[in-house]
């Protein structure tokens, strides 16, 4: 018998501890018990030529997604964007969560705040049920995510008044000042700007099932078609809108439904509607690829020439490679700006041995 209430009270003990484990996490910031800490970033101020903001003027709008999986590069992001801006206090960030991510939204809201408490943004919920029957088998599973079509839906989502907004992955860093890439002009009534690449195989962005067929091939007989990647763009909310691209993206994905025409998850949607009508950016604006190919995630240098932007794109992301010690050499450089708690916080200089990789900003230093 007194066994039995001995074990009774162990396991009523065990109960009242989870229980009481479990509220205590709920009520932390740091991803809702799923161990994410980051202490407070340091308070980026206006330059003294800097505007006043009112309202959404003289705001530079910059969108971005949050979920779990991804949350310690949205955060690093973030923090090079402020760092190296001119005006931080005058960037407004729009942050996508997903309605059923294992972070609720509240708590990534209070993540994010208590990180950057000067921070102007606001959270919107994405619905999965929005997109989900809409997508297709991908070559990597991450790439079938729903939260990845959310830059569809933007300008849904975003309030009217906000009529130009920058997207940004959530696997890159800015090293310089984001003013210049929202200066960015769209001429010619262009939609969304993007770093273009035109020396690219086109062709191996659709199955040989999209070029054999006549009909659904010849979408890009009247224009010139270049590679670009979706994880930098600048995009007119107005037009965007007014020519109802939610609804062109979504055709060509339903149309993937029906006939695989491509592999690569969100990203061929895009080039199915915009490649060849895509104001060229500077490449230094998105120096993609870092993240190796989908399959191995391999190692990647730098495109020639001067970099304000370094975006992993692709299987392998820096801070994986750096907690499993096997880090990428530009991966040292994305490291210098993780707040994560577990992580040593770097704001000295980058090391000399990447000096030669490429042409830093002045003010990087």
């Amino acid at each position: 018998m007194r066994f039995i209430l001995y074990a009774a009270a162990l396991l009523l003990l065990h109960f009242f501890l989870t229980v009481s484990f479990c509220l205590a996490i709920r009520t932390t910031v740091g991803g809702d018990g799923l161990g994410f800490r980051f202490p407070e970033a340091p308070y980026y101020r206006n330059g003294v030529e800097c505007p006043v903001s009112s309202g959404d003027r003289n705001l530079v709008q910059v969108a971005m997604t949050l979920d779990f999986e991804y949350l310690r590069g949205s955060i690093a992001a973030i923090h090079s964007v402020v760092r190296h801006a001119s005006c931080p206090e005058n960037i407004f960030f729009h942050f996508i969560a997903a309605e059923f991510d294992p972070a609720s939204p509240r708590v990534l809201s209070k993540l994010v705040r208590s990180t950057f408490p000067s921070l102007n943004f606001r959270i919107y919920i994405f619905r999965e049920d929005t997109v989900i029957n809409l997508i297709s088998s991908s070559i990597r599973q991450a790439l079938e995510n729903p939260l990845n079509y959310a830059r569809n839906y933007l300008g849904d989502m975003l309030d009217l008044q906000v009529d130009r907004v920058i997207y940004l992955d959530s696997d890159l860093v800015l090293v310089d000042d984001i003013l210049k890439l929202w200066n960015t002009t769209l001429t010619n009534s262009r939609v969304i700007g993007a770093p273009e690449y035109c020396h690219a195989n086109f062709t191996k962005y659709f199955t040989a099932g999209f070029w054999s067929d006549p009909v659904i091939s010849r979408v890009f007989r009247s224009r010139k078609p270049c590679y670009f990647n979706t994880g930098v763009m600048v995009m007119d909310l107005v037009r965007w809108r007014e020519g109802n691209y939610r609804k062109r993206i979504e055709n060509w994905m339903e149309i993937q439904r029906k006939k695989k025409i491509y592999e690569l998850g969100s990203l061929p949607p895009y080039l199915l509607v915009f490649a060849g009508n895509v104001e060229g950016i500077d490449h230094r604006w998105n120096q993609h690829g870092l993240g190796g190919d989908n399959i191995r995630g391999s190692c990647r240098s730098l495109h020639p020439g001067p970099v304000s932007l370094l975006h992993w794109s692709g299987k392998g992301k820096p801070w994986v490679r750096l907690d499993g010690g096997n880090p990428c050499p530009l991966d040292h450089i994305w490291e210098s700006y993780d707040l994560y708690k577990g992580n040593l916080i770097k704001h000295q200089s980058f090391p000399s041995a990447f000096a030669n990789f490429f042409e830093y900003p002045s003010y990087l230093f």
